[in-house]
C-alpha cells in the first residue's frame, strides 16, 4: 500500500520503506484503479520505516494529497482515514482515530491509531479531516502471536525529509522544476 502525493509540480508515492526494501532507483510498479506508472525509489529510511518514489510519469485520473502537512504530532482523538490493500483484498478505506502515542526504542514517538488494519495495509498513508497527511502505517500490534487488527502504529509524517528525498529527484536535471527550486 502507498499514497499518492502532490508536491508543486511532483507525483510520490508515500509508503512504509519495508514494502520497497531496495535500492535508491530501483524502479516500482505503481497502481490506480485505472492506471500503472513506473515509481524511482529516491528516499528509504528504515529506522522510521518510510519511503519516498518518485512517479516518473504523472497519473492522469489521479491527482493525490496536496503535501501540507501539519507542523506538529496529531493530537489525541484526531479522525484520520487510509486505504490499503488487507490481505487478498481489492483497496479499501478505512477510518478511525489517533488512540495515542508510544515510543519506539529507536524510532521515537509514533502514532497509535484505533481502527483496523491487516498484513498489507503497511505503507498506507494517513491523513486527517483536512486532507494532510499524518503519518505512514507500519505495523499491527501483536500479542504473544496474536495480531490485535484494532492497534495500529504510525511514523508521524514529521519523520520524513522530504527535502532530502527531492534532492535525489533533482541532481543533474537540466531545466529545474517548481519542486526543485
Amino acid at each position: 500500500s502507498g499514497g499518492l502525493i502532490k508536491y508543486k509540480d511532483f507525483q510520490l508515492v508515500l509508503t512504509a520503506q519495508h514494502v520497497v526494501d531496495g535500492e535508491l532507483g530501483d524502479a516500482y510498479g505503481v497502481f490506480s484503479e485505472s492506471e500503472s506508472h513506473i515509481g524511482v525509489l529516491v528516499y528509504a529510511d528504515s529506522l522510521h520505516d518510510i519511503a519516498v518514489l518518485y512517479v516518473v510519469d504523472h497519473f492522469k485520473n489521479t491527482k493525490g494529497i496536496k503535501w501540507k502537512p501539519p507542523e506538529e504530532l496529531a493530537a489525541v482523538s484526531t479522525e484520520v482515514t487510509y486505504s490499503g490493500f488487507p490481505s487478498w483484498h481489492s483497496l479499501m478505506t478505512y477510518r478511525g482515530r489517533v488512540a495515542g502515542y508510544e515510543v519506539h526504542p529507536m524510532a521515537g514517538t509514533q502514532l497509535m491509531l484505533n481502527t483496523y488494519a491487516w498484513f498489507g495495509c503497511s505503507g498506507a498513508l494517513i491523513y486527517n479531516t483536512e486532507g494532510q497527511p499524518i503519518g505512514i502505517l507500519w505495523g499491527i500490534e501483536m500479542q504473544e502471536g496474536i495480531p490485535q487488527e484494532n492497534m495500529i502504529w504510525v511514523s508521524p509524517i514529521q519523520n520524513l525529509d522530504l527535502k532530502l528525498a527531492l534532492k535525489a529527484v533533482c541532481t543533474g536535471m537540466d531545466n529545474k522544476p517548481k519542486a526543485c527550486q
